[in-house]
């Protein structure tokens, strides 16, 4: 599977990667594109959640902006509900 995933890449011009990368790239494509972090630990049969964030870390700042900015979209799109959910 390796030689053939190799003679891929160099038909491709694609740069030489590990096999394995792979599985981190689609990780970190799922988080990014906001794939509930459970989802991917379980695709990833990873014993916990923690051990999947721990790994994949480096994805929290674009979840951080983008709950942010969520979060601005539903006050602005529904300011009665934020008055509601805050009393």
């Amino acid at each position: 599977m390796t030689e053939l995933f190799k003679r891929d890449l160099a038909a491709a011009g694609l740069p030489m990667i590990k096999y394995h990368s792979l599985r981190h790239t689609a990780a970190t494509l799922l988080l990014q594109a906001g794939t509930h972090p459970k989802v991917v630990q379980e695709m990833l049969g990873h014993a916990t959640i923690a051990l999947t964030m721990d790994i994949y870390s480096h994805v929290l700042p674009h979840m951080h902006q983008a709950a942010a900015g969520t979060f601005d979209q539903l006050l602005l799109n529904s300011p009665e509900n934020a008055r509601e959910v805050l009393g």
